[in-house]
């Protein structure tokens, strides 16, 4: 089969997540992606677990690619990510604003060398604006946005808003820069022309927050006391239920054997159903408590309410659906072999699938200079420099 990406060059100057899942992306679809690296490497190499000196969570983000080294406070080194980018069709990088301009290697430069190149640019808040220059990470972003407080109304008689584990800014972020990327090759297609991708995480954030939005502009009813779509006690656990349509309130109803639901005032109506839902739920839980969350789950789905139970991300590693669809691949690196999970999309002419290896930090150096042409002198005295 072939790749939607195949012979695309891509320059990687990311590190830690929001970038390095962009383009492991591409890299999945077949792009060549060289991932150019200080002599330190990508500080996602010392994040846990950790097996013999590698990194599994680096592995699964950079999976595919090539590493090379080059120390870009060198000018000689700087002066060779030039004449790769000459060359490149994509370049992505997620510094903070500012940092590509001082070493020479910001869009306006790169361009006047590679007009059809295109530069994606990812950051906590955009390339230019107010605050453009603050530091950034996902947790910080996900407060900025209004996201972490608009879950927080959602918890009834918690003030202090949820820790942050889960870094849902990163991924979004590489998410749309993937999908931005995309358009943009796209377009060079009917142009022949690159041009500039900006990636905010903030705005990312915020495009998730499509009711508050609208809250905040216009004035809706509050959320109930008892959150829609909070869990629900069975005999054995709790299971999620979305009850989001007429046809699944009734099948909920149907579930309970409580079909009077469907013409009591309290829940005929949407509007009066949220405002009662507390009342909702207690009646539903005389019947789920007394059954256990198998059961529960199989009644529902036979009447097509969307339900699950709460899992942990192993058991959910482990589930048939998965096994079905090849949602992982086996990825190799210095110390072993790991499961990565494949893109979630499936195309029916192109593969889509995690490259097999995770690459040593400059592991690639010397032979992707030298596919570049350049000598073997140059190349000794930029790992010397390096």
């Amino acid at each position: 089969m072939t790749t939607a990406f195949g012979g695309l060059r891509v320059l990687d100057f990311t590190t830690t997540i929001s970038g390095p899942h962009c383009t492991r992306l591409l890299a999945d679809l077949g792009a060549e992606v060289i991932k150019i690296e200080a002599p330190d490497g990508d500080m996602m190499r010392t994040r846990p677990p950790i097996r013999k000196g590698a990194s599994t969570s680096f592995g699964q983000l950079n999976a595919g690619k090539r590493s090379i080294v080059l120390d870009l406070k060198d000018k000689a080194a700087v002066a060779a990510v030039r004449r790769l980018a000459a060359k490149a069709d994509v370049l992505v990088e997620n510094y903070r604003p500012g940092v590509m301009q001082r070493l020479g290697l910001d869009f306006q430069a790169i361009a006047k060398l590679n007009p059809r190149l295109i530069y994606c640019s990812i950051s906590g808040f955009g390339q230019t604006g107010p605050s453009s220059d603050l530091a950034a990470y996902a947790p910080v972003i996900h407060a900025a946005s209004g996201f972490d407080r608009a879950n927080l109304a959602h918890q009834p008689g918690r003030e202090r808003p949820d820790n942050c584990g889960v870094y849902v800014a990163d991924v979004l972020a590489g998410t749309y820069a993937f999908g931005a990327i995309g358009a943009a090759l796209h377009q060079r297609h009917a142009s022949g022309r690159g041009q500039h991708l900006d990636v905010s995480m903030l705005e990312g954030m915020l495009s998730l927050t499509l009711v508050e939005m609208q809250a905040a502009q216009f004035e809706i009813p509050p959320p109930p006391a008892r959150p829609l779509f909070g869990p629900v006690a069975t005999k054995d656990g709790f299971i999620s239920i979305a009850v989001a349509s007429e046809r699944t309130f009734q099948g909920l109803a149907a579930v309970a054997g409580r079909l009077d639901w469907i013409k009591d005032p309290r829940f005929e109506k949407y509007l009066d159903r949220r405002t009662n839902w507390g009342a909702l739920m207690d009646e539903f839980e005389v019947w789920s408590k007394a059954r256990p969350t198998r059961e529960c789950l199989d009644a529902l789905a036979r009447q097509s309410v969307p339900s699950a139970e709460y899992r942990t991300v192993k058991e959910t590693m482990a589930d048939p659906q998965l096994a079905h669809r090849q949602a992982f691949a086996e990825v190799a690196d210095a110390s072993g072999s790991f499961r990565a999970l494949n893109p979630p999309f499936r195309m029916s002419a192109s593969a889509t699938k995690a490259g097999p290896m995770a690459p040593r930090l400059g592991e690639h150096t010397e032979s992707v200079l030298a596919a570049a042409g350049f000598t073997a002198d140059e190349i000794k005295a930029l790992r010397r420099a390096s």
